[in-house]
């Protein structure tokens, strides 16, 4: 045979060899990878079970519940005696609303007055908001007792009252800026800051939904302004 020719076929044996033993290797790693990923799943499993069973994490599991649940019943009851949206009372009504409640905005108004209706928009979006506090508005010129009583002279005016006792107040526009172009959030603001609404985490929006909502304050208010 011509040397050559061995020395050719003795390579070609030599590389197939070296073929054959990178396939062995790369099958064996391959099934080392499986049995590594079989054998964490399993442990993934079991952990998974434990901490199901854990009684620390079942007992917080079972105070959220509670909690929630807690938190929903007080809401409806709060919506039973009127919260959670923005009513019209009459000077008959007013006294059994105030003193019904632990915390009660009420908007004495004027049909007629541009601000008023400025004021109601912005309280109406809050009302179902901060379902803890009741949201009022009451006709000043069908209430003159309580106009009176209360020592009301300008309008719009906002009273704010705790366990049927006037606290506090909110006449004209003098605290949100002086125009009439103040946002639903400077009202929310001024609010929070007097304590008669609180902060709610759990439905407290952005920017932009505050932004948005204005926008839909003024077209409703004036359906010829531009929005921004």
């Amino acid at each position: 045979m011509d040397p050559d020719s061995v020395k050719s076929t003795l390579s070609n044996l030599a590389f197939g060899n070296v073929m054959a033993a990178a396939a062995r290797d790369y099958q064996k790693e391959v099934l080392a990878q499986e049995k590594v990923q079989a054998s964490s799943s399993v442990n993934q499993d079991i952990d998974l079970d434990e901490l199901m069973d854990d009684p620390e994490l079942e007992k917080l599991h079972a105070d959220r519940i509670a909690a929630l649940k807690k938190e929903a019943e007080k809401r409806q009851a709060l919506k039973r005696q009127g919260h959670g949206e923005y009513r019209e009372i009459t000077e008959g009504d007013f006294l059994g609303e105030v003193t019904g409640s632990e915390k009660v905005i009420c908007h004495f108004y004027h049909r007629e007055f541009y601000r008023c209706k400025i004021m109601d928009k912005h309280l109406k979006s809050l009302a179902p908001i901060h379902v803890d506090t009741k949201f009022l508005k009451l006709d000043a010129e069908n209430a003159p007792f309580f106009v009176t009583k209360l020592g009301i002279k300008t309008l719009p005016c906002v009273i704010f009252f705790r366990n049927g006792i006037a606290s506090d107040r909110l006449v004209g526009f003098q605290d949100l800026g002086g125009k009439d172009d103040f946002s639903t959030k400077a009202l929310e603001g001024f609010l929070l800051k007097k304590g008669i609404i609180k902060e709610n985490k759990k439905e407290e929006e952005d920017d932009d939904s505050y932004d948005d909502r204005n926008r839909s304050v003024r077209s409703s208010i004036n359906p010829d302004s531009d929005s921004d």
